[in-house]
């Protein structure tokens, strides 16, 4: 993976309340690194001696959106032309759900046209990134 040409990042819906934002991300950020371990670097030393686990070796800038927003930009992934990103969408449905079982189950009964991303992170080439989400501002 060439990181001087890669980019990552994260959209979530403005309008969550910070907790959910918070999870959100985590749940994408996690997905994220086991699809592409190799945006990990690895483990570091401190000067003591300690040892501490390695974190992404790229920025990931977290950009507002809102759920018409995200939901628009996911369509427009499943273009043939963005199928090399790696796609991680966070709808409410999946964030409603209690057990990967019942995900699962409720994917299963849902057309992708019914559901609500809240969330979406992106990762791959940059200047197919830029080309989605170069005016996005921060969320902050």
């Amino acid at each position: 993976m060439d990181l001087q040409n890669e980019k990552c990042i994260m959209i979530i819906d403005e309008n969550l309340p910070l907790g959910i934002i918070a999870n959100t991300a985590a749940i994408m950020g996690i997905t994220l690194g086991s699809k592409i371990p190799e945006i990990v670097g690895r483990d570091v030393i401190d000067k003591t001696g300690n040892t501490h686990l390695g974190i992404i070796k790229i920025p990931v800038p977290v950009l507002k959106g809102s759920t018409e927003i995200i939901k628009s930009l996911r369509k427009k992934l499943y273009e043939p032309y963005f199928s090399d990103l790696t796609v991680v969408d966070f709808s409410i449905l999946a964030q409603c759900c209690k057990t990967y079982n019942e995900f699962i189950n409720k994917m299963k009964e849902t057309s992708e046209i019914d559901l609500n991303y809240i969330g979406i992170a992106l990762c791959g080439a940059k200047n197919k990134i830029n080309k989605l989400t170069g005016s996005m501002p921060l969320l902050r």
